[in-house]
């Protein structure tokens, strides 16, 4: 072995501590990165696959009531490969044990043949079979929420009449990824399920024989979506269409798209966050580790070895700091990886996990941290080369300390003489004390800004749940009703306040930009289902106009003032010019108001409402339960309790699973920026400290000069931390926001004080490490040697 890589493993072996936390810091950066692209590809593959294999429609359609007969018209619409007709009604449900109206939203399959389109995946039991009506195949997230197995029964109210349903079977399907009820933000599985039954079943319970009120279609490869969706809409319009819609635009593949577009933002943000901090916290540590090489350097261009060896030399001393880190970065981060994705397929009810290695993502994590290594051992390596053999051998000039202003300074003399030396030690090397004092301050803004999501979903929860929705229940009904509807409503048991909303589906024009909304007409002050504006005050509704939210008024490039094409999608179908009123800010989707009068009248129609929520006795929940379940107008019920908890459980558990991550890999990052900053300060003045004992100072006081520094920069680093986190936290909150949901600036300051406690248990967890360290030096050995 030549003797420079002799030099070298035990140069490693003396640092070893060093080592690892220079790894430890590489690796954070690495396995972040790894894992969140990792995930995110995985899960975006899986979900591709899954629609592939079990042919996901591309565009949907519904009808009140269409022939049969239509179909070989729709099959022959240029760009359509296959079309599939179905029956789709929802029906309140009599769960056993469970005393809340249940919504079931029957769907039907052939009992002999395949499903052409949206295929089911059979879980547990079987399908249907011919001859027996009361068969029924139920979603799996709908039988683990009441615990139902094949061979269980349950009730429906099917067309005004009670029957009970066998469950046969138990499955998944790809357009129920998630199963969200009509009016509802989010899912329920408690409250909402999908029930598949015989095509002749329902068609029999319905009277639909040879006819059909929902419509699935895949498209050839170069077909145009919008011409096939405005050919069917003409088909379909004498029949009740509403108007067919493309996938993006199915509320559950919308509602999955949403929440993995999400993910790959902060699956991309803040791994590059994490790998930036590391890049700059490795070039600091580097730099000042080689910095103290330089009477090694000298020694070695003494017996005659070039510049360009000892710079290979010390680039293989660091490639291998940094080759530890990686591996153990790589290894870490796709374990943690494949493990994420198994959860998120879970979470998901993905019936299978498609999950493989990308090198791509491997490679670019890796080439970012060998780049920044090699750049900060670059500096510090032609420093010290440039140096001739006998300057490199000799020590450095010692520090030239004079009388500054500190000195007239009058507490300066109540001080002792320990303190007054770190303070002088700092100001004589004020830029090596800012890197240090910014290193820690970035670890404490990576980790401000991964708590930063918590507090955020914990806003969300306050405003839509607290400040909007103050109702007890949102009862949706079948069809619109007259407004007498709401005194059979106010007349249930426990029913405190009725307020009336109606929701119209229609499609938003401006310019060239349209959207598929709900437009929903509310009362001119609403009380129970308020509209806010950025200050968090309820708006009160014009005569006349629109009210966008912030981000429908972002897609469709609005403002108040412009004018929108208003193409409503039921009844009479009018179409009208209706002036944008006002833009008021929501985190939960894209929702659009009008006052309820303005509607009906633009509707043509006598006032009318859709739903109502509710303000309810608590004492009488379960009379007014079983009330709801008997009337049959009722679509379906949610509560506010319900909804906070489904929120939780959907979007809330998404990104905390991933949360969790960056948050324990934020902790990695704060211990091994801490111990690296205090470690290397340890080898720059060993020397110093060395000499100190020998002139009679205690290992307290040792202890106390060395420690009390590192104290002194950790406090100057805790405000810049909490300006740093706050700068990035703000960034992260302009940027990550869907359709679905808008992440809102918000930060408790309990974070800011979990933070400042972490990055101070690093403090304290280093310097009891470096403590032993000075505790057991060898004085005399010290003095002889560079340390």
């Amino acid at each position: 072995m030549q003797p420079l890589n002799r030099k070298l493993l035990r140069d490693l072996w003396h640092v070893r501590g060093l080592v690892i936390a220079v790894a430890l810091v590489i690796s954070a950066g690495i396995a972040t990165f790894v894992m969140s692209l990792s995930t995110l590809r995985a899960l975006e593959e899986t979900r591709d696959v899954y629609y592939e294999r079990y042919r996901f429609a591309d565009v949907f359609g519904f009808a009140k009531r269409a022939p049969e007969r239509l179909v070989p018209r729709l099959a022959d619409i240029p760009g359509i490969k296959t079309v599939d007709t179905r029956i789709v009604r929802d029906v309140t449900l009599d769960i056993a044990g469970f005393d809340e109206p249940v919504i079931g939203r029957l769907v039907s399959i052939p009992e002999t043949g395949r499903i052409r389109l949206n295929n089911i995946l059979i879980r547990q039991g079987r399908s249907v079979t011919r001859g027996r009506p009361d068969e029924a195949v139920i979603s799996e997230a709908f039988a683990e929420a009441h615990r139902l197995q094949p061979g269980d029964r349950f009730h429906a109210t099917i067309n005004g009449k009670k029957r009970h349903l066998d469950i046969v079977g138990v499955a998944l399907s790809p357009e129920y990824v998630y199963s969200i009820a009509p009016g509802a933000m989010m899912p329920d599985d408690k409250r909402y399920g999908i029930i598949w039954m015989g095509r002749e079943a329902l068609a029999a319970a319905f009277d639909m024989d040879g006819a059909f009120n929902d419509l699935a279609v895949s498209l050839l490869r170069n077909a145009s979506p919008e011409t096939v969706t405005r050919q069917i809409d003409v088909l379909l319009d004498p029949y009740g269409g509403t108007g067919a819609y493309l996938r993006k635009d199915q509320t559950s593949n919308w509602f999955l798209s949403s929440e993995i577009e999400q993910l790959g933002t902060m699956a991309t943000l803040m791994p590059s966050i994490f790998l930036s901090v590391s890049a700059f916290l490795l070039n600091m540590v580097v730099s000042r580790l080689i910095a103290t090489e330089r009477e090694q350097i000298g020694l070695l261009k003494a017996f005659g070895y070039t510049d360009a060896a000892i710079g290979w030399h010390y680039s293989k001393f660091v490639l291998a700091m940094v080759a530890f880190g990686v591996l153990l970065g790589c290894a870490g981060g796709a374990w943690l990886g494949n493990l994420l994705t198994q959860m998120y397929t879970q979470f998901y009810r993905f019936p299978y996990l498609y999950f493989r290695l990308d090198t791509a993502v491997f490679a670019g994590a890796v080439s970012i941290s060998l780049i920044a290594a090699l750049i900060g051992s670059a500096g510090a390596v032609r420093r010290a080369t440039a140096l001739s053999p006998a300057q490199a051998m000799a020590p450095p000039a010692p520090t030239s300390y004079h009388r500054g202003f500190l000195h007239r300074l009058r507490f300066l003399g109540a001080l002792d003489q320990p303190t007054r030396m770190i303070l002088r030690h700092i100001l004589r090397w004020p830029m090596r004390a800012a890197l240090s004092v910014t290193g820690i301050a970035l670890a404490f803004s990576v980790l401000l800004s991964s708590m930063y999501w918590i507090d955020a979903i914990n806003r969300i929860v306050d405003v839509q749940y607290s400040q909007v929705q103050r109702d007890d229940l949102n009862v949706s009904l079948t069809d619109p009703q007259p407004t007498r509807i709401l005194h059979e409503l106010a007349r249930l048991p426990g029913v405190v306040a009725v307020e009336p909303y109606r929701a119209v589906p229609v499609r938003l024009r401006h310019g060239q930009y349209s959207r598929r909304e709900a437009l929903t007409g509310l009362p001119t002050t609403p009380e129970l289902g308020r509209v806010l504006d950025e200050n968090d005050a309820p708006v009160t509704l014009p005569p006349e106009g629109l009210l966008l939210s912030d981000k429908l008024a972002k897609l469709l490039r609005a403002k108040a003032g412009d004018t929108i094409t208003v193409e409503v999608l039921e009844g009479r179908r009018p179409v009208r010019e209706v002036p944008v009123a006002a833009i008021f800010t929501t985190y939960l989707g894209t929702p659009a108001y009008m006052r309820l009068d303005a509607l009906n009248r633009m509707m043509r129609e006598a006032p009318s409402v859709s739903g109502a929520r509710l303000l309810a006795d608590p004492k009488q929940q379960q009379k007014l339960d079983a009330a709801l379940k008997d009337l049959p107008k009722v679509a379906s019920v949610s509560r506010r309790e319900a909804a906070i908890a489904a929120f939780r459980n959907t979007l809330g558990e998404t990104m905390f699973i991933m949360v969790g991550f960056y948050i324990m890999f934020s902790c990695f990052l704060a211990f091994g920026v801490v111990y690296n900053s205090v470690r290397i300060s340890l080898s720059e003045r060993g020397r110093e400290l060395a000499s100190l004992r020998v002139l009679g100072l205690t290992r307290f006081e040792i202890s106390y000069i060395l420690l009390g520094e590192l104290a002194a920069l950790t406090f100057l680093a805790l405000p810049a931390g909490c300006a740093f986190g706050y700068a990035l936290c703000r960034f992260m909150s302009s940027i990550f926001e869907t359709e679905l949901y808008r992440i809102p600036f918000y930060i408790e300051r309990d974070s800011f004080g979990i933070a400042a406690a972490v990055i101070i248990g690093a403090v304290v967890v280093s310097g009891l490490f470096v403590r032993r360290r000075i505790d057991t030096l060898d004085l005399i050995a010290v003095l002889k040697t560079r340390e």
